[in-house]
């Protein structure tokens, strides 16, 4: 059977990648994800304010007098809010490229232009084969409209992408009002692969505590159907790669990614749940149930139900909206 596959200008074994995720802080843990045979690792992010935060904090060391007002030094997060420093992010991928035989895909997330922007060439000599750019944006703004915001994103991706030689992909979230023109526009500036979707994880409130509430939630299989979705809207019709990400935890849910247009499928929570072992299982899964269905390669498989090719493409619309509203029936 065979399972190769083409993501963001990289050649894989077969399609299912590790996804961003903290288990590429330990290094044993990333070698039983290579052992559990991963297609590919991808790095958790190097964000925007951390870089942003540790150049402050090495200005202030400098010119401890540059601080104008009392709020400038808790204006980013502390460094010690994240588990790897910029110098610590890259020596960490260096030392992953250095163990393991697959593609090492590093990752930046941030929302403007500027010089932290430099990062991505820097991982490109740190060994880097591809570059996720997440475009995690809670716009909060009442001024800044939707195209000013798609404009940035689209400015970043320009970036980055006449920035360095090897291919970028950009992990989107599903917001958008027009989500697939946005997404080829992404593919014009340079983008060779799009992930569908980075999770908006929710605060919550303590109302005894008057607090705000972090809470770090896992993907559910739920968190699926919105990926089917736009995987099948956007593949055969975008001219890029595309991946999924959130809510696989088994072979059939990344056989239905799989038959939506994903080239790929990106699994994070079912490896923080069950160890990175359970790729191996999901790979197992996979090739099972493309043989029992009598199937000759991955690419047969690929888009056989995107919008292009489904038998009916109306599920996928407004159609479809209307049509399980009218299902519901008292029992």
């Amino acid at each position: 059977m065979d399972l190769t596959t083409r993501y963001c200008g990289l050649n894989l074994a077969h399609p299912l990648v590790a996804g961003a995720s903290p288990l590429v802080d330990d290094l044993e843990l990333v070698d039983r994800l290579a052992e559990a045979g991963a297609a590919a690792i991808v790095m958790h992010s190097l964000f925007e304010e951390q870089i942003r935060g540790e150049a402050l904090a090495r200005e202030r060391f400098h010119d401890a007098h540059a601080l104008s007002h009392a709020e400038a030094g808790t204006y980013l997060p502390s460094p010690d809010a994240f588990r790897l420093g910029p110098d610590e992010y890259l020596e960490r991928l260096r030392q992953i490229k250095a163990r393991v035989d697959v593609p090492v895909i590093g990752s930046l997330n941030g929302t403007t232009t500027g010089t932290w922007l430099a990062h991505a060439r820097w991982m490109e000599a740190a060994g880097a084969d591809a570059l996720e750019l997440n475009l995690y944006d809670l716009v909060t703004d009442l001024d800044l409209s939707s195209q000013s915001v798609e404009e940035r994103a689209r400015q970043v991706v320009r970036e980055v992408c006449a920035s360095v030689r090897i291919p970028v992909a950009v992990k989107l979230s599903p917001f958008y009002t027009a989500l697939p023109r946005f997404a080829a526009s992404l593919v014009d500036a340079g983008a060779q692969g799009l992930v569908l979707f980075n999770r908006f994880y929710q605060a919550d409130i303590d109302p005894e505590a008057l607090e705000v509430v972090r809470t770090l939630r896992l993907s559910e299989r739920g968190e699926l159907l919105l990926r089917l979705r736009w995987l099948a809207v956007l593949s055969g019709r975008v001219p890029t790669t595309l991946a999924a990400s959130g809510g696989v935890h088994d072979a059939l849910d990344a056989v239905k990614a799989l038959m939506a247009g994903a080239h790929c499928v990106q699994l994070v929570s079912c490896l923080l749940r069950q160890g990175p072992e359970h790729l191996a299982t999901v790979r197992e899964g996979l090739l099972r149930w493309l043989e029992e269905h009598e199937y000759e390669s991955l690419a047969q498989l690929r888009g056989s139900m995107d919008l292009t090719r489904c038998p009916d493409p109306r599920a996928f619309e407004r159609a479809n909206y209307v049509q399980i509203l009218q299902s519901w029936r008292a029992e």
